[in-house]
């Protein structure tokens, strides 16, 4: 693993959620001891306030419970964020779990019910696209013990 490491702005307590909170991962942010973590949010980046309406993958898009599409937003964010990720050469990203810009392996199915599926969110996927490792701080951090 390389020492520039990507990583959910939020999991470093930023307070870019959806909710205008972060999620402060103290374990995750001992495991990775004498990294250099890069933060980013590609729902920020994406042009989307703090905070705002929760959004869920559904199909190819990304919508709100109130049926809003703001896939353009996702998209515009993962393509910004993976630009930064490929400038730094990292080839490791560790990201928010579940969230349908970060999470990793499995997200929210759009029914906004809590309903988990198989997948990736939208960053990620621009992530894996080019070649860049990603893992959900959960993950990560069952790998690590």
């Amino acid at each position: 693993m390389t020492k520039n490491i990507l990583i959910s702005a939020c999991l470093l307590g930023e307070p870019c959620r959806f909710d205008g909170r972060g999620k402060l991962n103290n374990e995750l942010l001992d495991a990775l001891g004498d990294k250099i973590l890069i933060p980013v949010c590609p729902e920020v980046e994406g042009g989307l306030p703090i905070p705002r309406p929760p959004a869920e993958i559904k199909g190819a898009g990304v919508f709100r419970e109130n049926g809003e599409d703001v896939t353009e937003s996702f998209q515009r964010g993962a393509s910004l964020c993976t630009a930064k990720a490929v400038s730094i050469h990292a080839s490791h990203a560790i990201l928010k779990s579940r969230s349908p810009a970060c999470g990793c392996g499995k997200v929210y199915d759009g029914s906004f019910s809590k309903t988990l599926v198989e997948g990736d969110g939208v960053f990620t996927q621009h992530l894996k696209a080019a070649g860049i490792y990603c893992s959900s701080d959960e993950d990560f951090l069952s790998h690590k013990s």
